[in-house]
This record gives structure tokens, sequence and C-alpha cells, in this order.
């Protein structure tokens, strides 16, 4: 007798959310990285955190990973073959970044921070109870990251979108870039068919705001 296995929902938002804490753990903490001027760095984070999870955990693809992230397959690809020891080296060397360094962080160092972040809380080197609480008024407060606060409250949301109607209730509260959501969500073009389409029409509409 065959047996058929059945695909099985994960929820990936508790690990993915250590794993990012972690990563700013290694970078200092938020403090240092407001001194250095490299807030801007966190959403590269959190993508490479869901990238590192999606894939060690769950063996996601890499044209998986890039669909449910909204990245490239290419970026997923650097992400996923970063070095931790050189991502180490840069985080340990900060100070002599140049401006037009820490206004970007790296994908090969983003994915080498989430990579050693990742073995150290699977190792159990973090503090007992990560602030999820605090992980969420951080990101609502600093702009840190849009996109990950909108995957987030999407979750369960079923593909193509009709219309803002289905989102605009998931993202009361969440501010992209400045903006309200509900009012982001409101101006986009529909049907929209997947997560990595939600992400890019949102980057769009905020463009012809004049935002980056």
């Amino acid at each position: 007798m065959v047996i058929e296995l059945q695909p099985v929902e994960v929820d990936v938002e508790p690990l993915v959310t250590r794993v990012f804490l972690k990563s700013i753990d290694l970078l200092g903490g938020l403090q240092k990285l407001a001194e250095f001027k490299t807030l801007t760095w966190l959403p590269s984070l959190a993508r490479a955190a869901f990238a590192i999870v999606l894939r060690e955990e769950y063996l996601k693809t890499e044209e998986e990973i890039a669909e449910i992230v909204g990245l490239t397959k290419q970026t997923v690809r650097n992400i996923l073959r970063a070095d931790p020891e050189l991502a180490m080296y840069k985080i340990q060397h900060l100070e002599e970044l140049t401006q037009e360094e820490k206004k970007e962080l790296r994908v090969h160092t983003a994915g080498g921070i989430a990579k050693l972040a990742y073995k150290l809380v699977k190792e159990g080197h973090e503090e007992p109870k990560i602030f999820l609480e605090y992980c969420t008024q951080a990101a609502e407060a600093l702009d840190i990251p849009w996109a990950y606060m909108v995957l987030k409250r999407i979750k369960g949301t079923d593909f193509p979108i009709q219309s803002a109607e289905d989102i605009k209730e998931k993202l009361a509260g969440v501010m992209i870039k400045g903006r309200k959501a509900e009012e982001v969500v409101e101006e986009l073009d529909y049907p929209i068919k997947n997560p990595a389409e939600l992400l890019h029409r949102i980057k769009e509409n905020l463009k012809m705001h004049g935002i980056e």
C-alpha cells in the first residue's frame, strides 16, 4: 500500500524572529546600529533570516524561498552561500566601513550573519526568552523592516488577492515608510498572485510617492 504524505503547514515566524533578533545582537544591538547609522541594514537581515530558516529547517528550494520572501533567486543563492567568518570580520570592523557601505548591507554579509545567528540559536546561545513583543514594537517604531511586518500580518491569506479589502484588516496598524499600510494597499492594482508580487507592488507604490 502506498501512503501519500500531505504537506504540513508550518509556522516559521517564531524561529525567524529569534534568528533576526540574534543577528541584531551579533551586530552589537540597535544602539550600535544607530550609532553607526546602519539601521537600514535591518530589512536585509530579516530577509536573510527568513531564507536561512526556510532552507535549514524546511529544506525549501531557492525558487520557493525567493517567492516566499520576495527576493530574486540569485539573491537567495548569495545569502545561502554566504561565509559567516567573513561576515563576522566585517562586523568587527564596522568603524572602517565607508558611508556607502553603511547605507546598504551586502547580501553576503547579511547571509553570513543570519547563518551564524541560526547556528547560535539552535545551540541555545540566546537569552531564555526573546522579546517578541519588543520586536514588533521596535519594527513599527523604527520601520524595521516593513516587508517582514507585511509578511507576518498576511500569514494565512489566500492568493491571489482580489482587492485591498482582503488584507486591509490584517495590516491595520502597520506603517510602511511613514505611510499607513491600509492606505498603501488601497492604491495597488489587483489581483495580486503571490506575496512576492505584493511586496513588489508596494515598493513601486512607494517610489511613485517619492519614497525610497
